[in-house]
């Protein structure tokens, strides 16, 4: 192996918040968190939230910003993880490719991210 993953840097308006909610989300820990970032370690891998200027969040399913990263979960049931996101500070958009598969949702900056049960 050449190199191994040591983290995903996500840009945002608020790490902070982003930071809260993907820690509530997955059951992650923050380990550290400043002005500027919050880092988050989840299920074996960092999310480092990086506080960005003039964020602007994607417009999905519009492809005018675009969407610049996006998660995938698997959830054990999908209504129940959605009412919890949502619960968390994610919203759920009108366009729903294949809602009867998976959900996207939105995370507080404007990030898709989908929940699916394992198949």
């Amino acid at each position: 192996m050449i190199v191994s993953i040591a983290a995903l840097t996500v840009d945002c308006a608020d790490a902070a918040a982003m930071g809260v909610f993907y820690r509530a989300a997955g059951g992650g820990e923050v380990t550290h968190s400043d002005a500027d970032s919050c880092w988050v370690a989840l299920g074996g891998l960092l999310l480092v939230f990086r506080a960005v200027p003039g964020y602007r969040p994607p417009t999905w399913p519009a492809p005018d910003v675009p969407v610049q990263m996006h998660f995938e979960f698997y959830v054990e049931d999908l209504d129940e993880a959605q009412d919890h996101l949502v619960g968390l500070g994610a919203t759920v958009p009108a366009h729903q490719p294949h809602p009867e598969a998976l959900r996207t949702l939105l995370d507080p900056a404007g990030h898709p991210f989908c929940i699916a049960t394992r198949r």
